[in-house]
């Protein structure tokens, strides 16, 4: 059968092609889409060609292969339904909603053990948050906040704003938004930050410095994608305090004068990346666990109101022209194809 989908032919270059997609066989099942996000951090970066070419895709995500190289068919937030299934499958039925780390199409073949049903109840259109869900869970496990830690989150974009709603939510006392776009701040106090901070207009370390007594946030996470915002997540944090690293900055160089808090702060740096647990949680934490705490996260946690943008999939490229352009316009947007 025929299919469309999205491929980058090269920076900020979208287009849609047509491929023929056959009939499912061993474990494998059809998935018809109903829904797909655009993650407006590591897959614009992809968009606008700022990722390494020569940089292997994550061997993670089983339904990409080969590097960052144009043209490329990228994404992973995709939900659809189940429309048909291989001979050997046996753990998903016809009409299931599921989940797949898989790029915008309209039908794609993918083995079943990579589809993860969603839950009954929760509308599909919410599935598209289970990557992003994901990683900011992870960022949740490798900041290790502690009941009564104040917490900064640089950047308010999707991610951002999932990481507040998570720490504050798992024993933050009080939650420091940092973004200069005033339609991210209001909604992440909306949301349950205490204070949202425009950097634009104020020194966010400064500020949050005077907000908790000149001592700083016990963690900061950077997730803005602005590799600047990163000194200013290291002058924001306690002694022996945490920065957690959730943006990937892609070819743009980061820049860091670490001659004053940094040394004398004792500051410690963690990447967190969603393709691995934190090891000190290994005996206990599998990704397994971690993926059924986000499925059931999806109907506790407000995501609906996220949603800025619902735009049909023949107008994809047009979506990304506008996420590309005017950011402040959009918080998440859906490709609909329904």
């Amino acid at each position: 059968m025929k299919s469309r989908s999205l491929w980058f032919s090269r920076a900020r270059k979208a287009e849609l092609r047509e491929e023929e997609v056959e009939t499912p066989r061993g474990d494998e099942i059809l998935v018809e889409a109903l829904y797909s996000g655009i993650s407006h951090g590591t897959e614009m970066l992809v968009y606008r060609g700022e990722v390494p070419p020569d940089l292997e895709l994550d061997t993670s995500l089983k339904t990409m292969k080969g590097s960052f190289r144009f043209p490329i068919k990228y994404g992973y937030s995709s939900v659809g339904k189940v429309v048909q299934v291989g001979p050997e499958a046996s753990r998903l039925n016809l009409d299931d909603v599921v989940f797949v780390h898989h790029p915008h199409q309209t039908h794609y073949i993918v083995s079943e053990d990579v589809a993860v049903k969603l839950p009954q109840g929760v509308p599909p259109i919410l599935g598209v948050f289970t990557a992003n869900l994901e990683t900011a869970f992870n960022c949740l496990l490798d900041a290790g906040i502690r009941p009564g830690d104040s917490v900064a989150v640089f950047g308010q974009g999707v991610i951002g704003l999932l990481v507040t709603q998570l720490m504050k939510r798992y024993g933050a006392d009080r939650v420091f938004a940092v973004d200069g776009i005033g339609r991210r701040r209001e909604v992440s106090e909306e949301l349950g930050a205490d204070v949202a901070i425009d950097p634009h207009g104020h020194d966010p370390a400064q500020a949050i410095r005077d907000l908790t007594g000149g001592e700083g946030a016990d963690v900061v996470v950077e997730a803005s994608g602005a590799p600047e915002a990163l000194e200013g997540a290291i002058g924001s944090v306690a002694f022996e305090g945490l920065v957690v690293v959730l943006s990937w900055y892609g070819v743009k160089p980061v820049t860091l004068h670490l001659g004053k808090e940094f040394h004398r702060q004792r500051v410690t740096i963690r990447s967190s990346q969603v393709s691995h647990l934190n090891p000190a949680l290994g005996p206990r934490w599998s990704t397994k666990r971690r993926m059924d705490t986000v499925l059931r996260l999806l109907a506790r946690l407000r995501l609906e109101e996220l949603i800025s943008d619902i735009v049909p999939f023949e107008q994809a490229p047009g979506a990304f022209e506008k996420i590309d352009s005017r950011p402040e316009e959009v918080l998440q947007v859906v490709l609909s194809y329904v």
